[in-house]
């Protein structure tokens, strides 16, 4: 079996395509609306698909206003993370992309309820529990941002939308355009941003993930006052008083709000990086969690159910989930490339145990040395001792994926090497050897998926197991389930902030 390349795709001195790929044009599919809203580089515009009738949102970005090779690249960049965070239920959902000489087009899930910033502006300021409901949501964003090795950079009350217009309406983080992918340790110069919500390290030009705890703290300080923490006439009257540090909370309406809010904003506010409280830790403070009673350590036991439900796996399933991943496009898989990057700290293409053992020790796991060999031979599908790339891929691509019929039947043709309709255990063998597998109980694996029992697998039994047992693994309050990757990604990225 071919290995996968880590290497990204690779753009022109002066480029003239975002996409690394020839697409559809959009307009055979979709017809464009009215201006829905307006940024830095592109219109976004209502979008109606014209065969089903369904609304979708069609960020539209006009390519004169690319100017360079690096404009193009942070399209390109937008794009991924888009598709590396989409599975997060307050993400919101990318659909397609499409390119044409003078424009690229990102198709998006349609939020109809608006900003939160609306919101804020006609309620006026939102209770205690409403305001934790709320900040419960958006740091989740960040915590799920974070553990994939990506840092917003933009959050702002104008991007989050709620779904509809229902008060109980789900809140989806958009506007991805300033996002990047970092390293553990990396540091960033570029001040980036907007003024009021902008941390006080970016306008020093050295910062990392912990600037967007900020952001989402002068979010809550305006949840639940109605007005910033930080403010003055001109932006950089704003800017003193950002590193000034200096927080109000002698005014209304802060003397009756309790005083755990007051100590999480302070937390989320500090103006040391390395003190600030990270989002994983907001998530535990008793003002958010429900009954005042932290969770003890959820991303271990994630952590495990995911990696345990990889291993649980009957090799067929990992077969075909390696084939499935190396099919996915360049643009769904570039975040877990840029997560493998990261966790293969000597950047030598693979795995090593000692790699995992470190990813899953800042996670917080204590396992024992025994117990991460198994869950490193779970990933390890050809038994090489490492865990190279197109395993990782298999082993962290969002099982929601292999729900896709095109997935599946992508899969199941590579294994009906004769197009029979059929695979059987000659076809089961030929793969096993392609993938430098034993095929030691093969019948056995046949019989516990071969539902009647004629000695093959049809297309049904095999879709049947593919899908059987993705639901309901390492599901915590706040977060979709937790992949291997996910989780390994937090790992890396959790560090002592305090040293």
């Amino acid at each position: 079996m071919k290995k996968s390349t880590i290497a990204p795709p690779q753009l022109n001195q002066k480029p003239t395509r975002v996409l690394p790929y020839e697409t559809q044009i959009l307009t055979d599919h979709f017809t464009l609306g009215k201006t829905l809203g307006q940024g830095q580089f592109g219109t976004t515009y209502l979008c109606t698909h014209n065969s089903t009738g369904h609304k979708f949102a069609c960020k539209t970005i006009p390519k004169r206003k690319l100017l360079c090779q690096e404009d193009y690249e942070d399209v390109w960049r937008e794009i991924q993370i888009m598709h590396h965070l989409s599975e997060h239920m307050n993400v919101v959902r990318i659909h397609g992309t499409y390119e044409d000489k003078s424009f690229v087009h990102i198709v998006m899930e349609l939020c109809e309820g608006g900003e939160l910033f609306d919101r804020i502006v006609k309620i006026g300021h939102y209770s205690e529990k409403e305001a934790a409901k709320l900040l419960k949501t958006i740091v989740g964003v960040i915590e799920c941002c974070h553990s994939l090795g990506v840092m917003h950079r933009d959050l702002k009350p104008e991007n989050f939308l709620f779904l509809g217009s229902d008060d109980d309406s789900a809140l989806k983080a958009t506007d991805f355009g300033l996002s990047v992918f970092y390293k553990p340790g990396e540091t960033f110069s570029d001040v980036v941003g907007s003024p009021y919500y902008v941390a006080p390290e970016i306008l020093c030009k050295h910062y990392g993930p912990e600037a967007d705890v900020w952001s989402a703290g002068v979010i809550l300080y305006i949840l639940l006052s109605g007005v910033p923490p930080f403010w003055a006439e001109t932006e950089m009257g704003i800017f003193r008083q950002i590193l000034k540090g200096k927080i109000d909370f002698e005014s209304e309406p802060w003397p009756s709000i309790s005083d755990s809010a007051k100590d999480l904003i302070q937390k989320m506010l500090d103006r040391s990086p390395k003190r600030r409280i990270t989002a994983h830790a907001v998530l535990c403070h008793p003002w958010i969690v429900d009954d005042n009673v932290a969770p003890d350590k959820p991303i271990d036991s994630a952590v495990l159910s995911r990696l345990k439900q990889f291993s649980a796996m009957n090799k067929l399933k990992k077969m075909a989930l390696r084939v499935i991943a190396e099919r996915l496009s360049e643009e769904e898989i570039g975040g877990l490339r840029e997560l493998f990057k990261m966790i293969d700290t000597d950047d030598s293409g693979t795995i090593t145990f000692d790699e995992l053992k470190d990813g899953l020790k800042r996670v917080g796991s204590e396992l024992m040395e025994s117990e991460i060999k198994d869950l490193m031979e779970a990933a390890d599908i050809d038994n090489s001792g490492t865990i190279d790339y197109g395993e990782f891929l298999a082993a962290t691509v969002h099982l929601n994926k292999l729900e896709r019929e095109e997935n599946l039947v992508s899969a199941f043709s590579f294994f009906d090497k004769d197009s029979s309709g059929y695979i059987t255990i000659d076809e089961l063998q030929q793969a096993c050897k392609e993938f430098g597998l034993s095929d030691l109980h093969l019948d056995e694996m046949i019989k516990e998926i071969d539902q009647d029992n004629d000695g093959k697998i049809d297309y049904g039994e095999f879709a049947a197991m593919m899908r059987k047992g993705n639901g309901g693994i390492g599901r915590r309050t706040m977060r979709n389930t937790i992949n291997m990757g996910e989780a390994l990604g937090l790992g890396v990225m959790a560090m002592d902030l305090t040293s």
